[in-house]
C-alpha cells in the first residue's frame, strides 16, 4: 500500500455515480460516464438473478474496454497504485476476464503486471512465477453466495471471514496484500476480509476492495425486466 495514502489516479476522473430510473438507449449509454456504463450493464444482466459469475458482462466488448481501468482507479481510490502489487491472481476462472483487463489497462499506462489462477482442485498457481512477489487476490462476485460459482473455499462467511488455504500463495513465496472483487455482496463494519487458512486456521487480516456493491446494482436491476441470457 503507499505509504502517503493520498490518491494518485492515473486515468480520466469518475464522477460520483447516480442510479438512472431505467437503462439507457445504445445513443444515451454511449454518453454515459464509463463507471455509469459499466453499473448498467451489470444491473441488466443481475435482473431476475439471484447470482452470477458475471461472464455476459466481463466477456462484453462493451465492458472489456472498462474494466481494467475502473478496477484499477478503485484501487488507488483506496491507496493501491498499481505499483504496489506485481501480480494479481484470479481466484476462481470467472475472474480471468478481469485478470486480462487489468494486465491490459496497466500496459496502456506503462505498468508491467502479471496475472495468474488460483487452483483449488489440485492446488497450484497458474501462470508467470509469483516468487517474491507483492499479488492482489481478484474475484468477479465474492459474497456469501459464492459457493454458486466455486468452491466453498472461496466464499464469505459470517459477514467477512474468508476460507482460502494461503498455503497454495506462501509456498511460492509471494505476498497477498488485499483482496478485491467486481462486485461485493456482504456489508461489512470495515473493508476487511479476514482470511482464515482452513487447515492451519492461521489468520490473516486484509483489506477489500470492491468497484460495485450488490445493492447498489439491485436498485437498477429491480425495475429492469428480467434477461435470460
Amino acid at each position: 500500500m503507499s505509504e502517503d495514502k493520498t490518491f494518485r489516479k492515473t486515468h480520466d476522473a469518475i464522477s460520483t455515480p447516480t442510479v438512472p430510473e431505467a437503462l439507457p438507449t445504445p445513443e444515451g449509454f454511449a454518453l454515459m460516464d464509463p463507471r455509469d456504463q459499466l453499473k448498467a450493464l451489470l444491473a441488466e444482466m443481475l435482473a431476475g438473478k439471484a447470482f452470477s459469475e458475471l461472464y455476459t458482462v466481463t466477456l462484453d466488448h462493451r465492458a472489456t474496454v472498462l474494466l481494467g481501468h475502473l478496477l484499477i482507479d478503485t484501487l488507488e481510490e483506496q491507496g493501491f497504485g498499481v505499483d504496489d502489487f506485481d501480480a494479481v491472481g484470479a481466484l476462481t476462472p470467472a475472474a480471468m476476464p478481469l485478470v486480462c483487463a487489468m494486465m491490459q489497462a496497466a500496459a496502456s499506462r506503462g505498468e508491467d503486471l502479471d496475472g495468474f489462477i488460483m487452483d483449488f482442485v489440485f492446488p497450484a498457481v497458474k501462470g508467470p512465477s509469483i516468487a517474491g512477489k507483492r499479488v492482489l487476490l481478484l474475484d468477479a462476485w465474492l459474497s456469501e453466495k459464492s459457493y454458486i460459482q466455486t468452491s466453498s473455499l472461496v466464499t464469505l462467511r459470517n459477514g467477512n471471514e474468508l476460507g482460502l488455504d494461503f498455503g497454495i500463495v506462501e509456498a511460492q513465496g509471494a505476498q497477498v496484500v488485499a483482496v478485491a472483487a467486481l462486485v461485493g455482496g456482504v456489508d461489512m463494519e470495515k473493508p476487511v476480509i479476514d482470511v482464515v487458512n482452513p487447515v492451519s486456521d492461521e489468520r490473516h487480516e486484509l483489506p477489500f476492495i470492491e468497484v460495485f456493491h450488490e445493492s447498489e446494482l439491485r436498485e437498477i436491476a429491480d425495475g429492469v425486466e428480467p434477461n435470460n441470457a
